[in-house]
């Protein structure tokens, strides 16, 4: 039971949409539990994320003091008996089957996003694609993306509905720092797995390659993304009525336009040098141009292919793209995301969906009881901690102090 009276969800029902039945079904499906005597999935799962929860500086040092506390034994009903060295955990996390903690997640959405669904325009969902990096030293970081500042990165692109991260890649191979490169896989890999989606993917201006947006139109992908200013275009067809613009509360709009956009051929001369031949493309897209009413320099240009809605609504959703820099910023700063766990690709994915998980509780327990990020994470805690004082309670019949004595 929580202890804040005006709540209308507690962290132990939300706790409940992860029945253990689900993790002990998964134990058998994946190869999760082989070669291992401690450390089985389910008593991983429970330690990240109970150490996900409790430690403000994540680590494996903290993950090792957090597996060897009695209070966490307790609440997760594990063996007494039992403990672990740092060690242990480390290569645990480069081996374990990462499809077993991507199973959890996948289920932990589909059972919220059933249950809050976000339409945000009729008949459309929009999905906000972007990436987040976090670098290490090149030194600890085996593999990663190169980065002009002496260390190595690792790219999480992940896509977001407006209330809940629904997808997430891990890139590390140095061809993905380019987002022309990341987020097109990253979009394809969404889109596979929802059948008849009807959604709008909204980019930043990372996404700027013509056969990006031709490869999406030719798969029936929707987009708005930011383009640069003064892209070379050739004008269609004028959308707009009126010679001055027409007014968008804050901005004006000053083109709407059907367009053709160029982009570049590669050819291979006669001495084997690739150059590339500037070739306008027979694809139709939609530029939408707005300029501020404060600062008349300052215009924003959003390529689509979407002609239905106005230009109104499509500068609307990719105001909305925000939403996904928020969550980054919430995930990176609440949640640890920030610094790296395990310096191994398998790790790291198991990293990144366990503390996807926790912010998917996190986030309904924010939105239901209407609160602060910070807030939200802070009583999450607490209601986890109060419940465990309420087992020791019960465990030693009143008197805390036998519990620590065993």
């Amino acid at each position: 039971m929580s202890v804040f009276k005006d709540h209308k969800v507690t962290a132990s029902e939300l706790l409940d949409i992860i029945p253990e039945e689900l993790l002990c079904n998964l134990s058998q499906i994946t190869k999760v539990d082989h070669y291992t005597k401690v450390l089985h999935g389910k008593k991983l799962f429970y330690l990240l994320m109970y150490g996900i929860l409790e430690n403000d500086r994540l680590s494996q040092r903290s993950l090792e003091d957090t597996f060897n506390d009695p209070v966490f034994k307790l609440l997760f009903d594990l063996d007494t008996n039992e403990s672990i060295r740092r060690s242990s955990i480390s290569e645990r996390l480069s081996v374990i089957d990462a499809d077993f903690f991507k199973s959890i997640y996948e289920d932990t959405y589909n059972r919220f996003s059933k249950a809050y669904s976000v339409t945000e325009i009729e008949k459309h969902n929009l999905i906000r694609v972007d990436s987040t990096m976090v670098s290490e030293s090149v030194g600890k970081l085996s593999e990663g993306l190169g980065h002009k500042t002496g260390k190595k990165a690792v790219k999480y692109s992940i896509s977001f509905d407006g209330l809940l991260p629904c997808d997430v890649q891990v890139f590390t191979a140095s061809k993905y720092g380019s987002e022309d490169i990341a987020l097109p896989e990253a979009i394809l890999k969404h889109v596979k797995k929802e059948a008849n989606h009807q959604n709008i993917y909204v980019i930043d201006r990372g996404l700027q390659s013509t056969r990006n947006m031709k490869n999406f139109s030719q798969e029936g992908i929707t987009f708005i993304c930011r383009a640069k200013e003064n892209r070379k275009y050739v004008e269609l067809e004028s959308f707009l009525t009126e010679k001055h613009g027409v007014d968008l509360d804050e901005s004006i709009l000053i083109k709407d336009s059907r367009v053709q956009l160029y982009t570049g051929i590669a050819i291979e001369n006669k001495r084997g040098n690739i150059h590339f031949k500037e070739t306008l493309l027979n694809n139709h897209f939609r530029l939408i141009v707005i300029e501020n009413k404060l600062d008349k320099d300052k215009q924003f240009w959003f390529l689509t292919n979407n002609f239905e809605l106005t230009a109104h609504e499509i500068a609307m959703a990719y105001r909305k793209r925000w939403d996904i820099e928020v969550f980054f910023r919430f995930i990176k700063q609440e949640l640890n995301v920030s610094h790296l766990v395990s310096l191994n690709k398998n790790g790291m994915k198991v990293m990144i969906y366990m503390n996807l998980i926790v912010a998917m509780l996190i986030l309904i327990y924010k939105k239901e009881n209407k609160l602060g990020y910070k807030t939200a994470k802070r009583r999450f805690s607490m209601e986890i901690r109060n419940l465990a004082i309420s087992m020791i309670v019960v465990h030693c019949g009143g008197d805390p102090k036998l519990f620590f004595k065993t």
